[in-house]
């Protein structure tokens, strides 16, 4: 007698176990497909937080814009929660958003929802760069603001070659261009020289910097298509409406502003400066959109380049080099921890980035660094201080874990298959200052608050034996994280910080073979920092070059960012 096939047996559990398991990786596959993660970076003052608002508008997550300057009929930013943020209009926390949006140019059904975005907003200002830059290990594409009046500035050009070393393809927006700035042709030229990487416009602006009246979309060869013609709202605060005409109409309509633009367009095509997906991918080149994001001018056609070009999640590779699909069981990076934004409730929230499987409320899923379980019952979406629940989350989503006090960033979680995805690299601090607190009936908050600063990075906490735990060194990318801390320390903690700086200027890494020697020399102090790296901090780099003409036996190898 034949045998009969497995599934006519009594393993009918294998087969249809292996049937749902199929549907899973199916279902998984295109739901990562309709992702597109990416963060928001620049410069300071550059307009990433309203532009942050402009993009949530056109998507109906809002139904008005907000300004990080707070000006007549136009309310503040939701992405900046922190007092210290609305009080400077500078962001100085990273915060996500994620919305479907339907790209005007889709074809597909009405009750098709589109893509799913994940959006990331990080902190501009240099002190905050190490924060940036956790964000960067979470996202698949990046769209730079350059400000049409200064082009490339320093945090602008730091943070091209962040993005350039972790393979992020970036998306290049000429943002302000309501405003007098430079002309466009020298800001590309700007972007080609300084970083070498090619500007390749999909939209070109029609209007010299501050007469903003549209966009000419270019076609094949730079010859125009469309003229997308912008009208002003009250304030910003309403999506632009837009008029869209052939190119006869808008040279009828706007004469030499028009015939100048298709002709520029035209130039751009001779020079090769027309886009190509696989050298956009490969980070050679960067379609670019001229915008005012106060204005809510080109901010749909962001969004539409966005679903059009930008990667959606792939598989990432742990630390053994081996490649983690988007389809394989869950797992996820940790980037962020950030304590503080519901003030009612005193929690702290870990946001992680899926990498792979489907994450579901409620689901215990491992701790890498522990091997310990860990149960995600309160996960959340947010942006600023508001906050919903996630029932479910597919790679590229960004979730919130609530008080979840074990986890770090670079930390890794997954279930089924052992995975651990390479840890994130601190910076090289360059500031450093002792952290006291002079009232003793304070002393038990001071010491909680400065376990919670350093867990979430805001600074990185240094001891050693001489000082002990009353007198703990911070050290930091830039002195405004200092006033972060005594920030946060008040208005959370209830405690007065005393900061008081200390005269090094280098920061390295050593070992215990060499620490009695380091301590030895004059302008050196080893502490060991929270993960047990020892750090030795030098007074400044001639006496770094000393003792390693000197000593060279001695460990002093350089950390992330060192900038000398």
């Amino acid at each position: 007698m034949s045998t009969p096939p497995a599934s006519a047996t009594g393993d009918t559990g294998t087969a249809i176990s292996d049937s749902g398991t199929a549907a899973l990786s199916k279902e998984v596959r295109a739901e990562a497909a309709r992702r597109r993660t990416f963060a928001v970076i620049s410069h300071p003052d550059a307009g990433k937080s309203t532009l942050t608002e402009a993009l949530a508008l056109h998507a109906k997550v809002i139904s008005e814009a907000g300004a990080v300057h707070g000006k007549a009929g136009r309310k503040s930013t939701v992405s900046d929660w922190m007092e210290m943020e609305k009080a400077r209009g500078i962001s100085v926390s990273s915060t996500a958003l994620q919305f479907n949006y339907r790209s005007s140019e889709s074809t597909a059904d009405e009750d098709d929802p589109g893509n799913v975005i994940n959006l990331v907003d990080t902190p501009g200002h240099s002190d905050f760069s190490e924060d940036t830059y956790r964000v960067l290990t979470a996202v698949d594409a990046a769209v730079m603001l350059i400000d049409a009046a200064k082009g490339l500035e320093p945090q602008t050009l730091k943070l091209f070659q962040v993005c350039r070393h972790r393979g992020i393809p970036v998306i290049t927006v000429i943002n302000k261009w309501d405003r007098p700035g430079r002309a466009p042709l020298e800001l590309l030229d700007e972007i080609d020289e300084r970083i070498g990487l090619t500007p390749t416009p999909l939209f070109w602006p029609v209007g010299i910097a501050g007469d903003f009246r549209g966009l000419l979309r270019r076609g094949e060869d730079g010859a125009a298509e469309e003229y997308i013609k912008f009208t002003r709202t009250a304030g910003g605060a309403k999506i632009a409406p837009e008029e869209h005409l052939d190119p006869d109409a808008a040279l009828e309509r706007e004469g030499d502003a028009w015939a100048e633009a298709a002709e520029e367009s035209e130039l751009l095509s001779a020079s090769g400066q027309d886009h190509d997906q696989e050298l956009f991918l490969a980070g050679q080149t960067s379609p670019v959109i001229f915008a005012s994001a106060m204005l809510n001018f080109g901010v749909r056609q962001i969004l539409d380049t966005l679903v059009a070009l930008a990667p959606p999640p792939r598989a990432r590779l742990d630390i053994d080099d081996n490649p983690r699909n988007v389809d394989d069981p869950f797992s996820a990076v940790v980037f962020k921890v950030q304590a503080g934004m519901d003030t009612a409730h005193r929690d702290r929230l870990a946001f992680m980035r899926v990498v792979s499987g489907v994450f579901e409320r409620g689901m215990v899923v491992t701790h890498a660094q522990t091997g310990k379980p860990f149960t995600t019952k309160y996960a959340l979406t947010v942006f600023g201080r508001e906050r919903s629940t996630v029932e479910a989350a597919y790679p590229g989503d960004v979730v919130g874990l609530v008080n979840a006090t074990a986890l770090a960033p670079g930390h890794t979680l997954f279930v089924d298959r052992k995975v651990e995805f390479p840890p994130i690299p601190s910076f090289a601090p360059e500031h450093f200052a002792v952290l006291r607190v002079d009232a003793a009936s304070k002393y038990k908050q001071f010491r909680k608050a400065v376990d919670q600063l350093d867990s979430e990075g805001v600074v990185q906490i240094l001891r050693n034996d001489v000082r002990g735990d009353a007198s703990p060194v911070m050290a930091a990318v830039g002195p405004m994280q200092f006033e972060v801390v005594s920030a946060r320390m008040k208005a959370e903690y209830n405690v007065e910080p005393r900061i008081e700086p200390l005269g090094y200027a280098l920061a390295r890494r050593t070992d215990a073979a060499s620490r009695d020697e380091l301590n030895r020399q004059r302008g050196v102090e080893v502490f060991t920092r929270s993960d047990g790296v020892l750090l030795a901090l030098v007074s400044d780099k001639w006496r770094l070059q000393y003792i390693r003409k000197e000593l060279p036996d001695l460990t002093l190898e350089p950390l992330v960012a060192t900038t000398d």
